[in-house]
């Protein structure tokens, strides 16, 4: 069988064009005005949603480039068009949600037979769908760690038609050399998701990366309100396979929630350097508290990759952005977890991030609750690993509520949700 990637492009092996310019005048520009138009038929400067099913046409074939919604839809091509100028790319491909985004890509370039190299500690859907769904497709997944020379190598050694990595990584911020791993991994498509970083503080495609993957849930619309996911490449036999993938599987992004998040990167700029420097400020709060074994930010002078985050991740106006997410392993483990978790006022307990209010998740039995307990604990993800998503409130407020929260893990009385909570990870 031939494969789907015959007809794509194949990886440069010398310096890559320039990429195309971006829509406006700078970056920041973009983000307000990239995929977005007055409304020709009234002038209205916000784009109409077009909550429909079909187009008519003017006779067989006389579309008006739009002929059915799940094939594709204005306000959902208003969302690509303005993604993918962020990276300097054609219109990106959206989907429902991060993780169908995640398997149009998947099945747009592997078939049975074929092996990709997954980076040890991604978000742990990823790793269910390589476990439940690739394999018994034939599709062999290898995870590897990307920070090591040797494993690196062995994971390639299998010819892996790609390799998907995250950085930095879901939920131990363990970071990634995007541009080394490029380097190495010539003859494979690389993708990145970048969906903790968003294109502000990394840019995959820069670095040599084929594909920015992204959950659009999370920091780029920003608001709790949607679910989404998008993938941004250059290469458009690349794009125009996985377009036919999302037709197919029917995974296309909704017209309203497309609207949203296009509303929402409207203001990712400002928002997400808040979330930045928050995120640091509670960082450094946490690690100066007694009952914090260790915190993760990479803007900490204590965070172990410190020189390639100086390296990798982009400026702000202010600051340079290491991203909103904090992780902290609490004194006494799982039960201790438990205990803070259970004593939060303000901090909220529940899966998500990159929203305006600060999200406290126990990702050994949440996001990360289907990955087998080895290799959770190989990819570093402890059972007392806690993940904050800082939000956009006062950092003192969030610093007073966290903190008393530990002061409270350290006490052997129960807090409400325990027993449902152990149950999850013993399952």
């Amino acid at each position: 069988m031939k494969s789907p990637l015959a007809a794509m492009s194949p990886r440069p092996t010398t310096t890559p064009p320039p990429a195309p310019r971006r829509t406006g005048t700078s970056e920041r520009t973009a983000y307000v005005r990239a995929g977005r138009r007055p409304d020709p038929s009234t002038g209205a400067v916000v784009a109409p949603i077009h909550q429909t099913t079909t187009f008519a046409q003017a006779g067989l074939g006389g579309d008006l480039g739009f002929t059915y919604s799940r094939a594709g839809n204005p306000t959902v091509a208003a969302l690509e068009e303005a993604l993918g100028a962020l990276e300097g790319a054609p219109p990106a491909v959206c989907h429902k949600t991060g993780m169908a985004a995640i398997t149009a890509l998947f099945l747009g370039v592997l078939q049975g037979g074929d092996r990709v190299a997954i980076a040890r500690a991604v978000y742990g859907g990823t790793v269910r769908l390589a476990r439940e769904i690739l394999d018994p497709l034939g599709i062999e997944a290898t995870f590897f760690d990307p920070t090591d020379a040797e494993s690196v190598d062995a994971a390639l050694a299998g010819a892996p038609r790609l390799v998907f990595i995250e950085t930095p990584a879901n939920p131990t911020l363990e970071l990634v050399d995007v541009a080394a791993i490029a380097a190495r991994a010539a003859g494979a498509l690389l993708a990145v998701d970048n969906t903790f970083q968003t294109p502000l503080g990394l840019q995959p495609l820069e670095l040599g990366a084929d594909v920015s993957v992204y959950s659009t849930t999370k920091f780029i619309e920003g608001h709790d309100a949607t679910l989404g996911g998008a993938l941004v490449a250059r290469d458009e036999a690349l794009l125009t396979r996985l377009r036919r993938i999302t037709k197919s599987v029917g995974s296309t992004q909704s017209p309203f929630e497309a609207w949203l998040t296009l509303r929402g990167l409207t203001t990712l700029p400002l928002r997400y350097e808040q979330h930045c420097e928050s995120a640091l400020v509670v960082a450094e709060a946490l690690e100066a508290h007694p009952f914090t074994e260790t915190v993760r930010h990479p803007g900490l002078a204590s965070f172990p990759q410190r020189e390639l985050a100086e390296q990798q991740h982009r400026f702000g106006r202010r600051i340079q952005l290491h991203g909103g997410i904090v992780t902290l392993q609490i004194r006494g483990g799982f039960d201790a977890a438990v205990r803070f978790l259970g004593s939060l006022r303000l901090v909220l307990v529940a899966e998500n991030l990159g929203a305006p209010g600060t999200l406290a998740t126990h990702p050994a039995s949440m996001t990360h609750g289907d990955v087998p307990a080895d290799q959770r604990k190989a990819a570093g993800i402890d059972e007392g690993l806690v993940r904050l998503s800082i939000g956009l409130e006062d950092p003192a407020d969030l610093i007073a509520d966290l903190c008393r929260a530990l002061d409270a893990s350290q006490r052997e009385t129960p807090s409400r949700g325990s027993a449902k909570v152990s149950e999850e990870v013993a399952s």
